[in-house]
């Protein structure tokens, strides 16, 4: 195993609490006085913990999935939670997989009562946002190559209904389409909303931006793919609400995975210019390291991805780097962005390398950071 260590140091970030047995997870969410915590591997699916005294983090409900199944996504609003059934890779048992959406009532914590299942066949929904009325994700539902986008009208919980559904052309083999060369290279990751705008990123497909002033008929307005020659697929496009210094900014990240195109570099996040958003110009990028080694199997190191939280005109922004763990960066001058800070957690039991999967910043400013292999901490930046 390539040595990216150390572990378990510190630049800015002050600890309030660590679980260091929390099982691998995908996706920390806060509301409130409780974190939801979704897992990697079957048959942990989500964890609840009661964060009502964030230095002592205690856990209120703990949810199973089928061995077969990873359930490593999750969002809340209120007293609905939703998270996501996907085929578990992994898995080389008999039973075949049912992948899709599931829905809970949690006004109970200690007891969610499922409410609904979207079905999304085979392979399941991967990744998925919520703004407590609608749902845009990306299903894989039969017929489909790859994920494709999803808006899900949530109006009545128990009874979900598709707005749309876009693909890219290719992917619907199933409606008769020629498939695409590239397979499930081309699908959708997750878009985020902002107005009557999606942004998604579509893996080795780069990624588009959406208009969607009618929610039943999603529009492409353009769309950038970077990879080739880049080697690392598209994993987010964040817009930022707000101009800097008179640009319309996105931040975009590729993902550091094992479908890659080459051994180097890491993935690493983008800056890009939307001002004229039929043509998006990148202007900047952030490395955590720049001696890039070969892509190691046993221990990714480069970018997952950035919070997707944003309060007020904020230019400070934590972002996940599995192996680097977690890094601060400032991107006041979009031009040129600079770290300024990281936290590098103790690998979780039992394994030997730090793989930062994700984190969440709250209103109040606590971050909240999960690693696909264990652990958990809540953090403070205290610069």
């Amino acid at each position: 195993m390539a040595k990216y260590g150390p572990f378990g140091v510190n630049k800015g970030f002050r600890s309030i609490a660590r679980i260091d047995d929390m099982p691998g997870a995908g996706q920390v969410v806060v509301e409130g006085n409780y974190a939801y915590i979704s897992h990697m591997r079957p048959p942990e699916g989500t964890t609840i913990l009661d964060i009502s005294d964030r230095k002592n983090p205690r856990i209120v409900c703990q949810l199973e999935v089928p061995p077969n199944i990873h359930s490593h996504k999750v969002r809340v609003h209120g007293d609905l939670m939703l998270v996501n059934y996907e085929k578990f890779r992994f898995y080389d048992g008999p039973e075949k997989s049912r992948g899709g959406l599931k829905l809970f009532d949690i006004s109970d914590k200690s007891n969610p009562r499922e409410i609904a299942f979207v079905d999304a066949g085979e392979w399941g929904y991967h990744r998925f946002t919520f703004d407590g009325r609608y749902c845009y994700g990306s299903p894989e539902p039969e017929g489909y190559v790859g994920n494709i986008m999803g808006i899900l009208d949530l109006k009545d919980p128990e009874k979900p209904e598709y707005t749309a559904l876009w693909w890219v052309p290719g992917q619907w083999v199933g409606g008769g389409e020629e498939p695409l060369p590239e397979g499930r290279r081309v699908r959708c990751h997750h878009p985020l909303r902002l107005g009557d705008r999606l942004y998604s990123g579509w893996w080795h497909h780069g990624w588009y931006i959406h208009d969607i002033s009618d929610l039943s008929k999603p529009k492409p307005i353009v769309h950038i793919d970077w990879s080739p020659p880049f080697v690392c697929p598209t994993h987010t496009a964040m817009p930022l609400p707000y101009e800097i210094k008179g640009r319309k900014i996105l931040i975009v990240n590729d993902e550091e995975v094992s479908d890659r195109l080459a051994p180097t570099p890491n993935a690493f996040l983008w800056v890009v210019d939307a001002t004229v958003e039929t043509n998006p110009v990148p202007i900047a990028t952030y490395r955590a390291r720049k001696d890039d080694q070969p892509y190691d199997p046993k221990f990714w190191y480069g970018c997952h991805q950035p919070q997707e939280q944003i309060y007020g005109e904020q230019t400070q922004f934590a972002v996940t780097w599995f192996g680097g763990g977690l890094r601060m960066i400032d991107i006041s001058d979009p031009w040129s962005v600079e770290e300024l800070g990281y936290y590098i957690p103790e690998p979780g039991k039992g394994y030997e390398a730090t793989q930062s999967n994700d984190v969440f910043q709250d209103v109040d400013g606590l971050y909240y950071l999960v690693d696909r292999n264990g652990g958990f901490d809540i953090l403070e930046w205290v610069g």
